[in-house]
């Protein structure tokens, strides 16, 4: 997939807003953790590199993956 530098911030802000909703939600974490748990995680940090393409992903796949990193460290 091909996008402009504006449509990828916007795909990769809307998934990071839906993982930090989907830790409240899922998981009772409260906004600060949630915030802190997605912004210092290996899966955002693949978001945030155009070539790992999952910008072009669900935000359940994406939580999956942010699901997967942050739970098996428990």
């Amino acid at each position: 997939m091909n996008v402009s530098e504006q449509e990828f911030k916007y795909m990769t802000e809307g998934i990071t807003s839906d993982l930090i909703q989907l830790l409240i939600d899922r998981n009772q974490y409260t906004l600060p953790c949630a915030v802190d748990a997605v912004y210092s995680s290996n899966t955002y940090k693949a978001l945030l590199r155009p070539l790992s393409n999952l910008y072009s992903q669900s935000s359940g796949y994406v939580y999956s993956l942010l699901e997967k990193e942050l739970f098996k460290q428990r």
